[in-house]
């Protein structure tokens, strides 16, 4: 996952809504975070991927940083297999808590983790996680405050097996 550094940033960058981190720190998550983090393919194109770690203080959850889906694969249920595929795996078989935060204006992502908490039978808690003032003016425009996500409890066998 390391190698698709660059790649990651022109998904991110295409995808229009995400904000956009140095292919240094893609790197860096497929260095430090592969077993918690994903990409998708479609042919030798990258078609989504999606950021993850457990924070060491909460170690029964995953918190979703980043999820970005190329225009080709939009639609597809793309994004939910992703999160799938990491909820499956060994370094999150202690996970019983998804964490993301999400723009307020990013309609996509909200209902792509509402709907993973409705799949997974669970709740889906909201609340403001980082105010827009937090944030600083560096592009004269404010950002948004960001929403945090809880979902959970996850029951393991909720989640679907591979498709």
């Amino acid at each position: 996952m390391k190698e698709d550094g660059a790649d990651i940033v022109r998904l991110v960058r295409d995808t229009g809504v995400l904000d956009v981190n140095s292919v240094y720190a893609y790197l860096l998550v497929g260095e430090h975070y592969s077993q918690t983090s994903v990409i998708a393919e479609v042919g030798d194109q990258l078609a989504g991927f999606i950021s993850a770690y457990c924070p060491p203080e909460k170690p029964d959850t995953v918190f979703v940083w980043q999820v970005g889906v190329a225009e080709a694969g939009r639609g597809k249920g793309l994004a939910t297999r992703m999160l799938y595929e990491i909820l499956r795996r060994p370094a999150c078989s202690h996970v019983r808590y998804l964490d993301t935060t999400v723009g307020p204006s990013n309609d996509a992502s909200m209902a792509l983790f509402r709907g993973l908490a409705k799949k997974l039978g669970t709740q889906c808690e909201e609340d403001e996680l980082f105010g827009s003032e937090l944030f600083g003016d560096d592009d004269g425009e404010p950002h948004e405050p960001e929403i945090l996500f809880r979902i959970g409890p996850i029951d393991p066998a909720a989640v679907p097996s591979r498709d």
